[in-house]
């Protein structure tokens, strides 16, 4: 089994990475601020105005750890890959799937359920947790909205095709985010939630949630491209230039754990402030560098978070779900697993 490996996030405006020998250094302004040994990385990902040098891409390349490029705000630029791992008998098989309407549409409720019900678990979690054995005035609300996404599951088994796939995901989520600002309980008056807004995000609940998506993606196409699959190509976001479809596919099922209460949890023990996001002549919420690197550290120390996997049945960390369930769909795509097991969070 893969061993948890580490994420270099570098947020330094200036920053260069080069190589020396097997390590990365990390130089800002000439002087050299750290030396990562590459054995002991799974990607790097660079903020803004960063530069790696030619000899450390090809380090990268050969030792299969993955570079992101992204926008100072978090917004996906591009991304580096060595040689693809795993044999093309997989990828074709994934290319096959994803030209089927119906084995789509299959591989999609199966994901999308386990969102869901992931979703409800957050709902219900914070409901029972709310005031004296959950009576909260929020806990009815919560309660209720967990009620209404239940039904989501009848209507996914009746589903015929993808696009009624989608449309059951959008009104689940509708619903979880239309009562997300009860789940906020600490800095209420500078942290409201009044729904999902972006490209760009209008509010910092918005921003901080944007954020982790994008941290998220990055760790899941990483795990894609790990065991031979083909991050780009999806089964419900189906086939854009430049947009992972297949690592967005799969962090579907990890939004609610790994980036929603992470999100929450940041907010409610005041970790992070309002006075670290700052709104732009656009509109636009953007967090300065300081809550950047703090919400980067707790993102990290959440990955170390131990659980067992309800299906493997193993003690993991929460860091390592992405690489086990990517490893579950391509034996599933083998012929090995009868059907994909995904992630439920309880």
């Amino acid at each position: 089994m893969k061993r948890h490996l580490n994420t270099l996030y570098i947020t330094t405006q200036g920053s260069y990475l080069a190589r020396e020998r097997e390590a990365v250094l990390v130089r800002v302004e000439e002087e050299t601020r750290l030396r990562v040994p590459i054995h002991m990385l799974d990607g790097i990902v660079c903020f803004g105005r960063v530069a790696m040098s030619p000899a450390l891409m090809g380090l990268c390349g050969e030792r299969g750890v993955g570079v992101s490029f992204l926008k100072e705000s978090g917004r996906f630029l591009a991304r580096l890959e060595g040689p693809a791992s795993g044999n093309v008998l997989l990828r074709r098989e994934q290319y096959r799937r994803a030209d089927d309407p119906d084995a789509s549409r299959d591989l999609a409720r199966t994901m999308i359920t386990a969102k869901i019900a992931s979703c409800r678990a957050v709902l219900l979690r914070a409901a029972r947790s709310g005031g004296a054995a959950g009576r909260s005035p929020a806990a009815e609300p919560l309660r209720a909205a967990a009620r209404r996404m239940k039904t989501a599951f009848d209507d996914l088994d009746r589903a015929t095709d993808l696009d009624i796939v989608r449309g059951i995901e959008g009104e689940a989520a509708r619903v979880y985010f239309g009562v997300f600002d009860h789940l906020i309980t600490g800095q209420k008056e500078s942290f409201r939630f009044a729904g999902r807004t972006r490209r760009p995000p209008l509010d910092p609940v918005n921003c901080l949630l944007s954020f982790l998506y994008t941290l998220l993606a990055h760790d899941t196409a990483s795990a894609c491209s790990a065991v031979g699959l083909d991050p780009a190509v999806g089964f419900l976001h189906r086939d854009r230039p430049g947009r992972p479809g297949l690592a967005l596919d799969m962090m579907e099922e990890l939004r609610p754990v790994l980036a929603d209460r992470l999100a929450l949890s940041l907010i409610n023990t005041s970790a992070v402030r309002p006075e670290g996001f700052v709104t732009t002549e656009t509109g636009a919420v953007l967090m300065d560098d300081d809550t950047r690197k703090q919400v980067l550290v707790a993102f990290q120390k959440r990955k170390q978070d131990e659980l067992t996997h309800p299906f493997l049945n193993e003690k993991t960390t929460l860091g390592m779900i992405v690489h086990l369930q990517a490893r579950l769909l391509s034996r599933h795509l083998r012929g090995d697993l009868d059907a994909y097991p995904p992630f439920l969070w309880r």
